[in-house]
């Protein structure tokens, strides 16, 4: 009995951790929210804002890079900084959150 009685407390100690656990990845979660990345390209004449979570705040272009002949060129320049943006955003999500690993994947059972 003493045996499973002391299994239980260590699930018990186990669930307590796990909580604490899923409480700071939480947190975590909600400052990159407002983690400020900044995407750039043709030497900052193109600026994509985004958060951590890869959601775009705004973008700001120099007159230099608007062309009206060469669109084509335009998109290029703030889809470049897009994807600048992104994997700065990658590189602050996988330092912050990669330390949780699958917990995520716990969603709702605790």
């Amino acid at each position: 009995m003493a045996n499973f009685k002391g299994g239980n407390n260590n699930m018990q100690n186990l669930m307590r951790q796990a909580q604490k656990m899923q409480e700071e990845m939480e947190k975590t979660a909600e400052l990159l929210d407002d983690w400020e990345i900044v995407g750039t390209a043709a030497s900052e004449a193109v600026v994509v804002y985004m958060n951590a979570k890869k959601i775009i705040n705004g973008i700001e272009l120099d007159e230099s890079v608007v062309d009206p002949t060469d669109v084509e060129m335009l998109e290029d320049l703030i889809m470049a900084a897009i994807n600048d943006g992104y994997a700065k955003a990658d590189k602050v999500y996988e330092e912050k959150m990669g330390k949780y690993g699958n917990m995520g994947a716990l969603g709702g059972m605790l």
